[in-house]
């Protein structure tokens, strides 16, 4: 049976009183060398009670806290004792204190440990992305200067080669900059009002050539946005990046002879885009991890076929920037569909006053 502070004071006062006033009954009746045994006898059992008081509370909550404190080293968070919201005991609640703070500072520790994963993780995936044009352009840069090649036309195929890889590299480290100015938020986006549906169009006559090397067929939903158009209020650069990417990724990952379908929806405020390929999906477990940076479903696909693993982490932080959040919605075997919302352009406050008038009375 275990007892609060207050229930053991009050049981210590009590023990107390009790000696002190049978020592002040019977001590008129005592001797002198009667009267000084029996005080070193009260002094005794009030040493005893005081003493065993501060063990019943003070070591049996330190015990307690180291107990939980071993609780929250091994992140058995559900162990620990219910917290209350008042409590007297200032005992008590100095540990609750200090196992909140443990608690705390071990999901610190967690998220620390967590984050260096992800530094090593994206060091080594850098040096890597890095090293593959570099040794590329090495390559055939040496093998020119090397002078092993008469013939004019191979040494133009390496250097060719070589300017390509140097391109390569060129464009991957333009990522890392672009997605490293818009996680520390110094790239502003440049709000304008512009035709979306024309700039889906403009994408799919870039991205022909690609899509007809797999048969794939481009396609806008709904096809009367080619000729009335769909205006939004966004940055155009920025936006245009974002839907080359998703369009691109479409493409290459759907199905072959399949088709890749952009369907802008309009609502009161706001226009959905979604990007939808028939591929073979994106299975749950790493439907989160798709927008990390230089990450990749399938490891064995090689740089040329699975590109840096920048395109849909840019896209994340773009959208992010316009106040939107790219969703993901897929099934194994059933294609996959990314969208995110734009806003559309105010009207002036004429046309809105106007607006209404052009509606018949009923």
């Amino acid at each position: 049976m275990t007892f609060s502070s207050r229930t053991i004071a009050v049981l210590i006062a009590l023990l107390v009183a009790g000696v002190l006033t049978t020592l002040a009954w019977i001590a008129p009746t005592l001797s002198f060398q009667d009267g000084a045994l029996a005080a070193g006898i009260t002094v005794a059992a009030c040493f005893l009670l005081v003493y065993l008081s501060f063990e019943a509370l003070i070591f049996r909550e330190i015990n307690n806290i180291y107990a939980e404190l071993e609780n929250v080293k091994r992140k058995e968070f559900r162990k620990l004792s219910n917290k209350f919201l008042f409590r007297p005991e200032p005992l008590k609640r100095m540990r609750d204190e200090i196992l909140q703070m443990a608690e705390r500072k071990q999901q610190e520790i967690d998220e620390l440990r967590r984050l260096q994963a992800l530094r090593r993780e994206f060091l080594a995936d850098v040096s890597h992305e890095l090293k593959t044009p570099i040794f590329a352009a090495q390559g055939f840069l040496h093998t020119v200067l090397d002078g092993d090649m008469d013939d004019e036309f191979l040494r133009h195929k390496f250097l060719t080669k070589a300017a390509t890889s140097l391109d390569a590299l060129d464009a991957l480290v333009q990522d890392l900059v672009t997605i490293s100015q818009l996680e520390k938020g110094v790239v502003r986006m440049r709000r304008q009002a512009f035709d979306l549906a024309a700039l889906v169009q403009e994408i799919f006559e870039q991205l022909e050539q690609k899509a007809g090397l797999r048969r794939v067929t481009l396609e806008l939903f709904p096809p009367s946005l080619t000729t009335t158009g769909l205006r939004v209020l966004a940055d155009r650069n920025r936006i245009r990046q974002v839907l080359v990417n998703l369009i691109d990724n479409a493409v290459k990952y759907g199905k072959e002879g399949g088709h890749v379908t952009v369907s802008l929806i309009e609502s009161s405020k706001s226009i959905r885009v979604a990007v939808r390929d028939d591929g073979a999906g994106i299975p749950k477990q790493h439907q989160n991890r798709i927008f990390e940076r230089f990450y990749r479903i399938d490891k064995s696909r090689s740089r040329d076929s699975g590109g840096s693993g920048l395109g849909l982490a840019i896209s994340k932080h773009i959208v992010e920037a316009h106040k939107s959040t790219i969703k993901v919605h897929s099934e194994p075997g059933l294609g996959t569909t990314l969208d995110f919302k734009l806003p559309k352009p105010r009207l002036p406050r004429a046309a809105a006053d106007a607006e209404p008038a052009g509606v018949p009375a009923s």
